[in-house]
């Protein structure tokens, strides 16, 4: 059977999306499922926006998968699948990934044929076999059938529990397109995961509602074993929380010591671990980590408590001077309220500056499908575009008036990142980058996002997003 997997155009919104294009990882890994037993594409339309209709004639698919892990995703995902019915309505098209699965009800589109409830390698790879053997997707589990109008859930798909057993990334399909993935300034780029869930209950959150609130592990030595497959000198850790079990962290690097691999590395960790175990990071320091991500989320202790954080801003910077004393200086992530006061974006503001971060990142309080955020608040939904469910946007009533509210966010951003600052980057990273046009898109891309955070004019104009040329 001919297999299609498609990515989205993330191209056209304003968001935080923009500053990182990372490998469509779960597509690479869909990929290696299926790969001993069907002939499988893979076309990132997020690189080559107008691939869709060559891709489908040079490939003729079967069956086509289409990734909708990210709500932005959604209404690509959806004008896609019309385009493939379009092209061949005998095409069988399915959807993936966490915003479906969670509610998989907006995925219920003549155009699509199932959606994949969960972890999609087993699901995906049971259903190419039933396809070419003739047989009804109804006996496959954990998917959700479209069908007469209405959806029908085949049975529940056990949780895979050991990891190691998952495929390889197919990463060659993505060969032509990887000296193009960036993450912020740094490129080339390639992503490992090392975990699957999160057992806390942020309510902003849908990895932990996805994976069933429970968290599981690959081997350290699964883990190495990917690092070493890899041919990128910097990688991102695609876990959300790279840190949850220092002691297999602490066995990964000594793997990675042993077998002397060096590279730059990329994670995202909780400041209550970074605090607890400096030695580790310490470690990390010394096999090249480069770039932590921690999610400061609040500024005061009581906001924290608010979103289920189940951390301390006490934690978070004594995670800080950790990190400082390493030489690294961490990205901040905050979260800004809807009803955000004047007083709330001053408080922020002074809090950035009083510690002096230099890496931060303010996302809009967004109540993505499938969190306990949008159980709450579903009813006070300002928008049914999905399109500006991109972090940036306020899909809530805000207390201020919307140009307000967004001159508030567009000051926070443009004092962390003031003109002279983001020309600097742009001076130092061209110097650096001369010549090399696929390593320049990347933070070219990212330094005109973060200028356009700034410029409150650019979140009013709505999602879509003008020439971004710096």
């Amino acid at each position: 059977m001919r297999v299609l997997l498609v990515q989205p155009d993330q191209n056209r919104t304003l968001g935080l999306q923009q500053l990182a294009r990372v490998e469509p990882l779960g597509l690479e890994m869909l990929a290696g499922a299926l790969l001993d037993a069907h002939e499988v594409a893979l076309l990132d339309l997020r690189v080559e926006p107008d691939g869709l209709e060559r891709t489908l004639a040079d490939v003729r698919p079967d069956l086509v998968g289409i990734s909708s892990t990210f709500t932005i995703d959604l209404p690509r995902a959806l004008a896609i699948a019309h385009a493939v019915k379009a092209w061949d309505d005998r095409t069988f098209v399915i959807v993936g990934g966490h915003h479906v699965s969670l509610s998989p009800v907006d995925a219920r589109d003549p155009a699509i044929d199932a959606v994949v409830v969960g972890e999609g390698e087993g699901a995906l790879r049971e259903l190419a076999d039933c396809l070419a053997l003739g047989g009804d997707p109804a006996d496959v589990a954990g998917l959700a059938l479209n069908r007469n109008g209405g959806q029908v859930c085949t049975a529940a798909r056990p949780v895979l529990r050991e990891l190691d057993a998952l495929p390889r990334p197919a990463r060659a399909l993505t060969e032509r397109w990887r000296s193009r993935y960036y993450a912020a300034l740094a490129t080339p780029i390639a992503s490992v995961e090392t975990a699957r869930g999160c057992p806390y209950r942020c309510d902003f959150c849908s990895v932990w509602r996805f994976y069933g609130g429970r968290i599981r592990f690959k081997s350290a030595a699964r883990v190495v074993d990917d690092l070493a497959a890899v041919n990128e000198s910097t990688v991102l850790f695609t876990d959300d929380n790279f840190l949850a079990s220092p002691r297999r962290a602490a066995e990964i690097a000594r793997l990675i010591g042993e077998r002397g691999l060096r590279k730059h590395y990329n994670l995202q960790a909780r400041s209550d671990t970074i605090a607890r175990h400096p030695e580790l990071l310490a470690a990390w320091r010394e096999l090249g980590l480069t770039t932590v991500v921690i999610g400061f989320e609040k500024p005061d202790q009581a906001g924290l408590d608010g979103v289920n954080k189940h951390n301390s801003v006490a934690n978070n910077e004594a995670a800080l001077d950790v990190l400082r004393h390493l030489g690294i200086e961490p990205v901040t992530s905050f979260i800004v309220d809807p009803d955000a006061s004047p007083a709330d974006f001053a408080a922020l503001r002074d809090y950035v500056r009083r510690l002096r971060l230099n890496l931060p990142l303010f996302a809009v309080l967004t109540p993505l499908p499938g969190t306990e955020l949008f159980t709450r608040e579903q009813a006070r939904l300002t928008t049914q575009d999905f399109e500006l469910f991109d972090l940036v946007h306020a899909v809530l009533p805000t207390r201020l008036p919307a140009p307000v509210f967004y001159a508030e966010l567009a000051r926070l951003w443009g004092s962390s990142y003031p003109a002279w600052k983001v020309a600097l980057a742009r001076l130092v990273f061209a110097l650096r980058e001369h010549g090399r046009s696929a390593q320049e898109e990347g933070w070219r891309t990212a330094l005109a996002e973060i200028r356009r955070f700034a410029d409150p004019r650019a979140y009013l104009a709505g999602g879509t997003t003008p020439d971004r040329a710096i």
